[in-house]
């Protein structure tokens, strides 16, 4: 088992790639605090892993209220003594908004929980690693987060940001014991779309162009093993990187 005896926290872990990460670490062993705001559905896929070397737990809240992060924190160390790994995955997808169709609300709405929650729940957890000098970050960005074409404005600039921090959280804190890194997947089948009721013509055009050039799509599953990789010691010397996870999409 490559997370045994480790505390880890994976946002948005009610569906897509954040409930595969959530399965995968429990079955490696980990204690994992599933936090999102359907609490139900992470109590359901608990249920299913009664015989997993792990425990999955639920916890309800919203990754863009600074409280919740506070009580999501207070419960981890108060009931586990610690927090090992944090896995940000929780996102929302802008509706392939360009620029000139952009609306403050959408703006807000898309940075606020791609990266802002990002960085405050970055924060709140190295108050917690930085005493003990020990902790790992996998962060969940994507290939829009490298290349200008992939989504919308908002999306782009989140995921763009979420690199960026990653890189000056994994090399601030390298001496101290802990390791961030980001995962930026191609296409994969979740359900991170569903939200977009009003897509731009013009956006999924010019975003959209490319697609034909994806060699495929990938699943969450194998996310989750890159997400495995990066929180286990056998990544041990890698920090403050990306790693692509695509299927050669991003090489045209």
């Amino acid at each position: 088992m490559k997370l045994a005896n480790k505390i880890a926290i994976v946002t948005g872990a009610s569906s897509g790639m954040g409930r595969a990460i959530a399965q995968l670490f429990v079955q490696e062993g980990a204690t994992v605090i599933g936090f999102a705001r359907r609490k139900d559905r992470i109590d359901e896929l608990a249920s299913t892993l009664t015989d997993a070397a792990g425990t999955l737990v639920a916890f309800a809240g919203d990754v863009q209220e600074p409280e919740a992060i506070d009580n999501l924190f207070d419960f981890a160390v108060k009931t586990y003594g610690k927090v090992d790994i944090v896995v940000n995955n929780a996102g929302v997808m802008d509706d392939m908004a360009p620029a000139d169709e952009l609306s403050d609300d959408l703006w807000d709405k898309v940075i606020g929980v791609n990266l802002t929650a990002v960085m405050r729940i970055t924060r709140r957890a190295l108050k917690e690693m930085l005493p003990r000098e020990s902790g790992v970050f996998v962060n969940i960005a994507s290939l829009g987060g490298l290349h200008g074409a992939r989504a919308g404005a908002a999306y782009t600039a989140s995921k763009f940001g979420a690199v960026g921090l990653t890189q000056n959280v994994g090399y601030f804190y390298a001496n101290k014991g802990i390791r961030a890194n980001a995962i930026c997947p191609g296409a994969v089948a979740t359900d991170i779309g569903v939200g977009m009721q009003n897509a731009s013509p013009f956006g999924l055009e010019r975003a959209m162009g490319g697609f034909s050039l994806n060699p495929r799509t990938g699943s969450a599953e194998e996310i989750a093993k890159v997400a495995l990789f990066l929180a286990s010691d056998d990544s041990s010397f890698v920090n403050a990187t990306t790693v692509v996870a695509d299927a050669g999409w991003g090489a045209y």
